[in-house]
């Protein structure tokens, strides 16, 4: 049997280490892994947004900057040899985190502590706190 994982990023030393985590928590894996690697973008305010830039314009924008916040964490698996199939999604993160780990019958989630913006934690709750809380499979936080 396949252990399927997900592993969120966003480009932040904290969610880096989570990824050096997963790279040595392999070998003990009787089988290698289904890595599924995540990046979700918060939304940018649609209406407001696209009274100054096309949906396509704004689409890239998302693309880029998740291809950007992944890049260190594909190269990461990369060097190793481990495949993983990478996902961008825009929503809020923790709602999203945890039904994809649902949909894809996810049996870990290994991810930062923190992320990017310490100010959003303060206001809004950690990402990580709320994954913990939602997930109906077991989350390994890594600091």
């Amino acid at each position: 049997m396949t252990v399927k994982i997900l592993l969120p990023v966003d480009g932040s030393g904290c969610s880096l280490r989570a990824v050096e985590h997963l790279i040595g928590l392999v070998a003990w894996l009787r089988a290698v892994p289904e890595i599924h690697l995540v990046h979700v973008h918060p939304p940018i305010p649609i209406s407001g947004a696209l009274t100054h830039v096309s949906k396509e314009t704004l689409t890239a924008y998302y693309r880029d900057e998740s291809e950007a916040q992944m890049a260190d964490a594909k190269a990461r698996l990369e060097a190793v040899g481990l495949a993983y199939t990478p996902h961008i999604h825009i929503g809020q993160p923790a709602e999203v985190l945890v039904r994809m780990a649902e949909e894809r019958c996810c049996d870990l989630v290994v991810m930062g502590t923190h992320g990017r913006s310490a100010l959003a934690g303060l206001l809004a709750g950690s990402v990580a706190s709320r994954v913990l809380h939602l997930a109906k499979c077991p989350v390994l936080l890594i600091k």
